[in-house]
C-alpha cells in the first residue's frame, strides 16, 4: 500500500507526469494491455465528484463498482448519481435490474468485462467507481470458482438465516471454514448464505477455491486508487449525508420499494438504510422508533466505512490518496498524470 501524502516535491514531480512509486517498475506485458482506472473509498468519501471531474479530462466512461446502484428506484439509499450528472459522463450498470431480481458478483464481473471492452472499442477509458470491496476484487482478479446456486438449497440457507439469525449462521460458517470466516463480518448475511452453500455442494471449504489464491490483476492494466479521509472527517460526512438521505425522502423510497418486491430480494433488503427503514415501517412509527431508525442506520453506514477501510489495506494493488490533504483538484491531476505516465514514457 503507497500512501500519497503531501511532500511538494513528490507532488511536483507526480505532477510533471515523471514521478514513478519506488515499489513499483513498469511491466512491459501491462503495455500490451488495455488501461482501466479503478477508483475507491469509504462511503462518503467523495468517489462521485472527482470521477466526473477526471471522465472530463480522459474522455472517460463510468462504471458503477456498487451493489445496490445497479436496482431501479434504489436511488437516495445508494448515493447513486443523478441523472444530470449521468449527463456529464457516459454511466455504466446502474439501474439495470428490477429490484426483485438477483444481481451476483458474477454478473457484475461478466457485465463489467463487456461494458470495458465497449468503452475501450469507442476509444474512450473505462472508469471503475465504487466501495463494493468484494465486487473490486472479483473484477481484478476473476469471479469465485464455486458452483452454480441451487434454488432449494439457497431457500433453505435463508430461511435457517431468518430462524437462527446471521451470528449463529456465522458460527456454523466459522467452525467449519474458519480461515474464510476471517475475511467477512458475523452480518454479513449474502456471504454467509453462498459460503455454506458452496460447503454444502462442494463438500469442500471455500478459503480453498483458486480464485482466493489470485493476486495478478487479469484481463488489463488497472490504475487503482483508494480515496480516503481521517476516520473522524468520514464520520462526520457519513452523519450529514444520513440526515440529508432522510430529509430527501428515503422512508418514502423503501416504503414504495417494498410494495415492488424489495423483501423478496434478500441483498437489496438488507443494504444499509433500506434494511433499517424497514424495521421502522414495522414498528409504531413513533419519534423514538424514528430516532432509533436513524440513530441505527447511521451506526451502520460507519461499520460499513470501517470494514471498508480494513477490506482495502488487504489490497495490493492500491494506492492511498488523501483527500483531507489534497482538494479534488490536485488530487484528479495526480490521478490523471499517474494514469497518463506510461504513455509519456512510451
Amino acid at each position: 500500500m503507497v500512501k500519497i501524502h503531501s511532500d511538494e516535491e513528490q507532488l511536483k514531480k507526480i505532477l510533471k507526469g515523471i514521478y514513478q512509486p519506488e515499489t513499483s517498475k513498469v511491466d512491459l506485458a501491462k503495455k500490451k494491455r488495455k488501461k482501466v482506472l479503478l477508483l475507491s473509498g469509504p462511503t462518503g468519501v467523495g468517489k462521485t465528484s472527482l470521477s466526473l471531474r477526471i471522465a472530463s479530462s480522459l474522455k472517460g466512461e463510468i462504471i458503477s463498482a456498487d451493489s445496490m446502484q445497479v436496482y431501479r428506484g434504489m436511488d437516495i439509499g445508494t448515493a447513486k448519481v443523478t441523472l444530470q450528472e449521468r449527463s456529464l459522463a457516459p454511466h455504466h450498470l446502474i439501474d439495470i435490474r428490477d429490484v426483485r431480481e438477483r444481481f451476483t458478483v458474477v454478473d457484475f464481473f461478466h457485465e463489467s468485462k463487456l461494458a470495458c471492452d465497449a468503452i475501450h472499442a469507442r476509444d474512450s477509458v473505462p472508469i471503475v467507481v465504487g466501495g463494493t470491496g468484494f465486487y473490486i476484487h472479483v473484477f481484478l482478479y476473476g469471479p469465485p470458482s464455486g458452483p452454480p446456486s441451487q434454488k432449494q438449497l439457497r431457500q433453505r440457507l435463508e430461511e435457517d438465516m431468518e430462524k437462527f439469525s446471521p451470528e449463529a449462521m456465522y458460527d456454523r460458517l466459522q467452525k467449519i471454514d474458519p480461515e474464510y470466516a476471517k475475511t467477512i463480518t458475523r452480518h454479513d448475511r449474502v456471504k454467509i448464505i453462498r459460503a455454506l452453500e458452496i460447503i454444502t455442494l462442494t463438500q469442500d471449504k471455500v478459503s480453498h477455491l483458486a480464485w482466493n489464491k489470485n493476486h495478478t490483476p487479469i484481463d488489463y492494466d488497472v490504475h487503482c486508487w483508494f480515496l480516503y479521509r481521517s476516520r473522524e472527517h468520514i464520520y462526520n460526512r457519513i452523519e450529514e449525508r444520513c440526515e440529508a438521505m432522510l430529509k430527501e425522502g428515503l422512508v418514502g423510497e423503501v416504503s414504495g420499494l417494498e410494495k415492488e418486491g424489495l423483501l423478496e430480494n434478500l441483498s437489496a433488503s438488507k443494504a444499509i438504510g433500506y434494511r433499517q427503514i424497514l424495521d421502522y415501517l414495522k414498528s409504531d412509527q413513533s419519534e423514538q422508533d424514528y430516532d432509533l431508525m436513524k440513530q441505527q442506520f447511521k451506526k451502520a453506514s460507519r461499520q460499513y466505512a470501517k470494514r471498508q477501510f480494513t477490506w482495502f489495506r488487504k489490497e495490493p494493488e492500491f494506492r492511498w490518496l488523501d483527500l483531507d490533504v489534497h482538494d479534488k483538484e490536485i488530487a484528479a491531476d495526480i490521478i490523471i498524470q499517474d494514469f497518463m505516465r506510461n504513455d509519456i514514457l512510451e
